[in-house]
């Protein structure tokens, strides 16, 4: 059975870069999610005042790829515990989020980060925003799949490619078979 999910994990560029990698991923489309400007554009978003944040749509196969898997990786992979930043990307646009398409899908996340809280799996608390999807912007066709594009530009050196590398050291049991 197919479903998408958003998955917001700072830059968009980080996300897929490691989501794409994921077997039973079908198909990746970086974007804008959950703010109130129609057909935000990249520079509007990165101004920070939209509300959308920059996310991944994500379609899976979930008799490959089961959503608790798919969320093991995606909080395996970025920083959940700081509101509104990655790293270096700081603002509302880079906040930790899932947004859902389905009342399974927010049941399940929800049950996911309230374990890894109760678990103390991160030493802080887990503030990834997690809501139904509100609406959804594609974001301009030079945005996808950039690192795979451009693996030699300097943020996808030395930000995203470190994070490619962690999944696949910490998750390659998971990755697509042309990828390991």
């Amino acid at each position: 059975m197919q479903e998408t999910i958003y998955l917001g994990g700072g830059c968009f560029w980080c996300v897929e870069a490691v989501v794409v990698r994921v077997r039973g991923v079908l198909e990746v489309e970086s974007g804008y999610a959950n703010g109130h400007v129609p057909s935000p554009s990249y520079e509007q978003v990165c101004e920070g005042d939209t509300g959308h944040a920059e996310v991944l749509k994500v379609t899976f196969d979930t008799q490959q790829l089961p959503l608790p898997r798919l969320l093991e990786i995606f909080f395996g992979t970025h920083d959940p515990t700081t509101p509104n930043r990655q790293g270096n990307d700081v603002g509302p646009q880079y906040r930790s989020a899932i947004y859902t398409t389905s009342a399974e899908q927010l049941e399940t996340v929800r049950a996911f980060v309230q374990a890894l809280n109760s678990q103390n799996v991160f030493g802080m608390p887990v503030v990834t925003q997690v809501e139904p999807l509100d609406n959804y912007w594609p974001a301009e066709n030079y945005h996808q799949d950039y690192f795979a594009r451009n693996p030699h530009q300097g943020y996808c050196a030395y930000v995203v490619g470190p994070k490619v590398k962690k999944f696949m050291e910490t998750f390659s049991a998971y990755a697509k078979k042309d990828e390991g």
